[in-house]
């Protein structure tokens, strides 16, 4: 237990010994020494009337204590005259802090748990509650009021931009002001945007000049297109209240891009924007699609598209958004990849001897299957007939009157209840073995399984394809001339050392033949397998 000793006195008491700091804390710290606590902080106020609210050392104790990551969970006083100016006040402490878990323990005072002490302190909640509301509304109502003004309401400072402190009437208030060495870059945004540039040809000409984020990362789309719609850079400071409600005030603090050039970005970008459509017309074509990563820098490979539609890919996201700065990975042709990942799966689940060992297996646990039901109902039989004989005994030891009936019936009573429960288990497990008589696989039913499932891999929609590989693929990881496939379950690989394992390293160059593919009915069309 970690606990903190807060001593007090008055300058009128001053003299009197047994209430004196040093005597108050000797006591306290023998009081924890005797329990094992560990005694973590003291606070003291000299010479302060408990009945002032300026005590600087109990305020930083209660602040303390209502800290999330607070160092201490009681508070030690000498009587609680020394914490609080009476007994009200006293409960009023102690309810508050035991909300944040901490107790007040005066040790030469009994703990207060009488009734009007409690309903005292379920009051106090109440009024506890309505005040938290009352200060959350009076701080929204602050930072509003900063914001009508121009003033920052806190948070990072946009990029461009830094806090700056300054003293608005014997108040500290904070403002933005443009931060010089970032200040061309904002400008050169805007300006490549101006000319119809999007937000991934920004990113990377700004990763292709060497010019980083203000954490010191690669640029990507999704920021620079935050930047592109924030006002802030004309000069305007919006603040979100909440239910709705926005705050704009103008010419809050210097402006790094014209009101007319910000007008002008925001109307090319929202024509760039695409055309929203029902989920169902804008499925991926790219099987592979969230099973297969990047090898070099772990990020998701993507779809992407060469002359204009002709040709598909899959490329590395990070690549795609911010440049072969942030990753040099190259693309990989959709259809060979995918014709590899299909060709490897057939090889490894679809062969004569997998699904030989797949139909035994399933008809041993049919048998298995069959046989333990079989056992349950022995087992359910064997503690039928103890039953039986249990009450058997019992009535006959009625009949020659060796026990009487009253010390015989809840033993008689119990027996039967366990009886009725047996005869009604007996009842299922008979109907769950006769519904499930053991019936094997046939080798052709297995064939015309194996036809079945690589129809669908042949000729299916993308969707059962998609479905299909998930059921076997749990990751695939990319590079040059090499895949990694992560299996759900163990696979029968061909090498010694991959076999029963969950992950095999191919060479690329392997396999991979995309006659099978889908191709929105388009020919397969012969291209180099990376890009």
């Amino acid at each position: 237990m970690r606990v903190v000793c807060y001593a007090r006195v008055s300058s009128e008491r001053q003299a009197e010994k047994d209430l004196s700091i040093p005597a108050q804390l000797k006591a306290l710290r023998r009081y924890a020494l005797d329990r094992n606590w560990e005694l973590v902080g003291e606070y003291i106020d000299e010479a302060e009337s408990a009945r002032t609210a300026n005590r600087p050392k109990f305020k930083e104790m209660i602040a303390g204590a209502r800290r999330k990551s607070k160092s201490f969970e009681v508070i030690l006083v000498w009587k609680l005259s020394r914490f609080a100016r009476n007994r009200e006040d006293s409960v009023i402490y102690k309810s508050l802090l035991k909300k944040h878990g901490v107790q007040v323990i005066s040790i030469n005072e009994p703990v207060d748990s009488s009734a009007a002490g409690k309903l005292l302190e379920g009051m106090i909640e109440v009024i506890d509650e309505f005040y938290s509301t009352s200060l959350a509304e009076d701080t929204v109502r602050g930072m509003k009021e900063n914001a009508e003004r121009g003033f920052y309401n806190g948070g990072r400072a946009p990029y461009g931009y830094i806090v700056a402190k300054s003293n608005e009437g014997g108040v500290e208030k904070s403002r933005l002001h443009p931060e010089e060495s970032e200040i061309p870059v904002v400008k050169r945004v805007f300006q490549m945007a101006a000319w119809g540039e999007g937000g991934k040809d920004i990113a990377r000409a700004l990763n292709r000049d060497g010019l980083r984020t203000r954490a010191g990362l690669f640029w990507g789309s999704t920021v620079i297109n935050y930047m592109l719609r924030n006002a802030v850079y004309t000069g305007s400071l919006v603040w979100a209240v909440g239910n709705g409600e926005v705050i704009c005030t103008r010419n809050a603090h210097p402006a790094l891009v014209s009101g007319d050039d910000f007008q002008k970005v925001q109307q090319l970008v929202t024509d760039r924007r695409p055309v929203l459509r029902h989920p169902r017309t804008v499925a991926s074509q790219y099987v592979l699609s969230s099973l297969i990563r990047c090898a070099k820098c772990g990020a998701a490979m993507i779809g992407a598209t060469a002359k204009s539609g002709r040709y598909h890919y899959y490329k590395c996201g990070n690549h795609f958004k911010r440049g072969k700065e942030a990753c040099p990975a190259p693309s990989v042709s959709k259809n060979k990849i995918e014709g590899f990942v299909v060709d490897r799966l057939k090889e490894v689940v679809l062969t004569d001897k997998n699904l030989a060992d797949l139909v035994r297996m399933v008809n041993e646990e049919t048998r298995l299957l069959a046989g333990g039901r079989q056992e349950r109902l022995e087992e359910i039989e064997k503690r039928l007939e103890s039953s039986n004989q249990k009450l058997l005994r019992l009535y006959v030891a009625l009949e020659t009157g060796k026990l009487e009936l009253d010390d015989l019936a809840p033993r008689i009573k119990e027996l039967r209840a366990e009886q009725t429960g047996l005869l009604r288990a007996r009842e299922e497990a008979l109907t769950e073995l006769g519904d499930a008589e053991p019936k094997g696989l046939s080798g052709e039913q297995v064939l015309a399984y194996a036809r079945d499932l690589k129809a669908v891999l042949s000729k299916g929609t993308v969707m059962e394809q998609k479905s299909f590989l998930r059921s076997f693929i749990k990751t695939i990881e990319f590079e040059p001339g090499q895949v990694a496939i992560d299996y759900v379950i163990p696979m029968p690989l061909e090498r010694e050392e991959d076999r029963t394992s969950q992950r095999e390293v191919l060479s690329f160059d392997r396999l991979g033949s995309p006659s099978w593919i889908r191709t929105n009915n388009l020919a397969v069309n012969s291209r180099p397998l990376y890009r």
